[in-house]
């Protein structure tokens, strides 16, 4: 069951009206811009500045092109580098290009993804680099406002460019390839020629879209999970020893040092917390969340770094340069950075899902919680919670397998002339998977939490944000304490993350 955010802002709508708009300008456009813009409560305007970097580039690649050799304007693509293109051929290669490569397979890519690649793409050719007609950016932001998208399905790509992608956006530029239209109307074929074709293809904006609602989704998430664990906390009497500020100044990770900042606004704790009366310090699931959130934390940004350069690159190949009238032919399409960066990431995620298993493990434990095992009711040998620990080890289990670096990958492509690729597309996907599987095992531990706390009639400070999350978490999740399935509970949790995300972000949920 999917529990991601709901609503047709997920689904990748058109813009409203009143949506602000967002202009795209090839240098500053940031991964949460890409985000709105696939959401629709953004409508892409393409700067001046842009169009006139993009209108420059198209006329110097048209006369290089015309002067001499260019890979994939006058010759072939891949091992057909080589063959020259006769001029009288010229005119119908950008369209064969584009047939032939709009190859890819699998299922069909949900609208928001395509939107996002969309957004990419139209921000890359304002870089200025691509060489490629300004009116492609005017149809892509046309597109993007009308709520169409063309159909692409979900694989074709190593890392090295999502060629087969791009290229049914191509052919749906053109007018040979569908359409979704569900808000709106396709805008009108391009004329798409020799110098054109390459020119769109040669990216991996479908990638960077992926991975920016990828990071976007899971950032959030992590946020949300220092939420839980602050009502986990309260309800095991745990200690605030751990989030100390003297503990972090003396190992200053710059994660560490935030999520440990963040947990002591949470539950109120002060800067130097009083030593507990209790016991001398908490399993690992609290004692160790700094250590793990914060590594997440600097994943995070160090993959949004890598996503502000790609985004705003002029990666195509070959690199158009008007200032000196110079087709640079190059690997700049090539993303291990991005590869490396995502596979990072998940990993980083997968430890903090894992730290919320323990938490609940604790949770389930009466010399903790002072409460009957596993959180259950008076009846003799009630069960209580205890399957939520089988339900979020099984989703652990799939995060895990998500979490596999894609960049082991190897493929060798083309009669070997291209024989290395990233795989930062298959990273993409498996982070966008990852988001539901880390949902439900952060759900199990809330449910858990919320019912410890109930149990213990303990209640934070409602001025505090584990209060705030407590009050919202007992209008959404049943108060009924008897054995009983828990699949909806663990559904609503789910959901109610994204509401957490807000709290943690200091927002009114």
């Amino acid at each position: 069951m999917a529990v991601s955010r709901a609503g047709a802002a997920s689904a990748g709508a058109a813009p409203s009206a009143s949506a602000p708009p967002l202009v795209l300008d090839g240098r500053g456009t940031a991964a949460d811009d890409i985000v709105r813009l696939a959401d629709g409560t953004a409508r892409p305007v393409a700067g001046a500045d842009g169009l006139k970097r993009a209108e420059e580039s198209w006329d110097a690649a048209r006369r290089i092109a015309a002067t001499g050799r260019v890979y994939g304007r006058s010759t072939g693509v891949g091992a057909n580098r080589n063959e020259d293109l006769p001029s009288e051929a010229a005119a119908g290669h950008g369209l064969r290009l584009l047939r032939s490569h709009a190859g890819a397979i699998g299922e069909e890519l949900p609208a928001r993804q395509v939107r996002a690649m969309l957004a990419v793409r139209a921000n890359q050719i304002l870089a200025g680099g691509a060489g490629l007609r300004p009116s492609v950016v005017t149809a892509l932001c046309e597109a993007l406002e009308a709520g169409a998208h063309p159909v692409v399905n979900a694989l074709g790509s190593v890392g090295t460019g999502d060629i087969a992608a791009l290229a049914q956006v191509g052919l749906a530029l053109a007018g040979e390839h569908p359409w979704r239209e569900p808000g709106g109307s396709a805008p009108p074929p391009q004329p798409l020629d020799n110098n054109d074709a390459l020119a769109l293809i040669s990216s991996n904006a479908l990638t960077l879209g992926q991975a920016a609602l990828a990071l976007h989704e899971l950032r959030g998430l992590i946020g949300a999970t220092q939420v839980v664990a602050a009502l986990s906390l309260l309800a095991v009497d745990g200690s605030h020893e751990a989030y100390a500020a003297p503990v972090h100044a003396a190992r200053p990770h710059r994660g560490s040092l935030d999520v440990a900042r963040r947990m002591r606004e949470l539950i109120g704790a002060a800067d130097r917390p009083t030593p507990p009366l209790g016991r001398i310090q908490d399993p690992y699931g609290f004692r160790c969340l700094p250590q793990i959130h914060g590594p997440a934390q600097d994943a995070a940004d160090a993959l949004e770094a890598v996503l502000g350069v790609e985004i705003n690159a002029a990666a195509e190949n070959p690199l158009i340069c008007a200032e000196d009238m110079s087709a640079y032919h190059h690997g700049g399409f090539y993303q291990a950075q991005l590869a490396l960066a995502l596979d990072h990431f998940r990993l980083a995620v997968t430890q903090v899902a894992r730290l919320s298993t323990s938490r609940l493990s604790t949770l389930n434990e009466p010399a903790y919680t002072r409460l009957r095992p596993f959180l259950a009711d008076q009846e003799a040998a009630s069960s209580g919670v205890m399957i939520l620990e089988y339900a979020a080890g099984a989703a652990l289990g799939d995060l895990r397998a998500f979490s596999a670096p894609a960049s082991l990958g190897h493929a060798v492509l083309s009669r070997g002339v291209e024989e290395q690729a990233s795989f930062a597309s298959l990273a993409a996907r498996q982070t966008l998977r990852a988001c539901d599987a880390y949902r439900l095992v952060v759900g199990c531990e809330l449910v858990a939490a919320v019912r410890a706390l109930r149990q213990r009639g303990l209640r934070p400070d409602p001025g505090l944000p584990a209060g705030r999350a407590l009050d919202l978490a007992e209008t959404v999740l049943d108060a009924e304490q008897a054995d009983r399935p828990l699949t909806d509970d663990v559904t609503a949790a789910a959901a109610l993350l994204d509401r957490f995300t807000d709290i943690w972000r200091g927002s009114t949920p």
